[in-house]
């Protein structure tokens, strides 16, 4: 079930700095008391292999989500102490040294269970143990959530454990819904920063499609 134009889970999970901090991060309250937009992008595991392309991605694409007034964060299943692990482990041995925002260590999986983000074939009660057996990893897909001032989510895409994101179109995304929020216009397909945007009327549109 989509959550766009609901709030985010006003819920605080465990988190970890690039000094080694640990935190107790909120992600509403992060875009309410800052006054800022929130990216939260989850990854399946620490220690593996598209995972730290990305990571390495967002990091690089940090200073261009900062202009845009817009906090970064990741998040997984693993603990503060693997995340730790992981931040120490140097760049050409496949590690993500270099990181700099905050990482949610989701190990109760509290947040990723409300989202429905875990990949999770099925459950079954086994009366013998009393207990609940899943099957799948129950780790998190490549969830990616953009959050607004008011806590509201804007966008949300969801990609299979192989398939790596492109930055740039939550940057192009951050870009869009600021335009809407400033002008009052809406942006139509493959718009960019710069580029003209229509007023939600037939005639704009009908103006639009005859110029392009």
């Amino acid at each position: 079930m989509s959550l766009v134009g609901k709030k985010f889970p006003s819920i605080a999970v465990d988190a970890i700095s690039e000094m080694g901090d640990n935190l107790k991060i909120n992600i509403f309250e992060e875009a309410v008391n800052n006054n800022k937009k929130v990216l939260l992008f989850w990854y399946p595991k620490d220690f593996t292999f598209v995972c730290p392309t990305e990571l390495h991605a967002f990091q690089a694409a940090l200073p261009e989500f900062e202009k845009r007034n817009t906090i970064v964060i990741g998040a997984s299943c693993d603990t503060n102490e693997v995340h730790f692990a992981w931040l120490n482990t140097p760049k050409n041995n496949g590690g993500i040294e270099g990181v700099t925002y905050p990482i949610l260590a989701d190990t109760n999986r509290n947040l990723s269970n409300i989202l429905g983000i875990l990949d999770i074939e099925s459950t079954e009660y086994s009366e013998e143990t009393d207990s609940v057996i899943v099957e799948g990893s129950n780790v998190t897909y490549r969830a990616t959530y953009l959050i607004d001032e008011t806590g509201k989510i804007f966008h949300e895409s969801v990609n299979d454990m192989p398939l790596g994101r492109n930055v740039n179109e939550y940057l192009r995304m951050v870009d869009a819904y600021t335009h809407i929020q400033v002008k009052g216009e809406v942006c139509p397909a493959n718009w960019e920063a710069g580029k003209e945007a229509m007023s939600a009327d037939r005639i704009s549109t009908a103006e639009y499609l005859s110029a392009n």
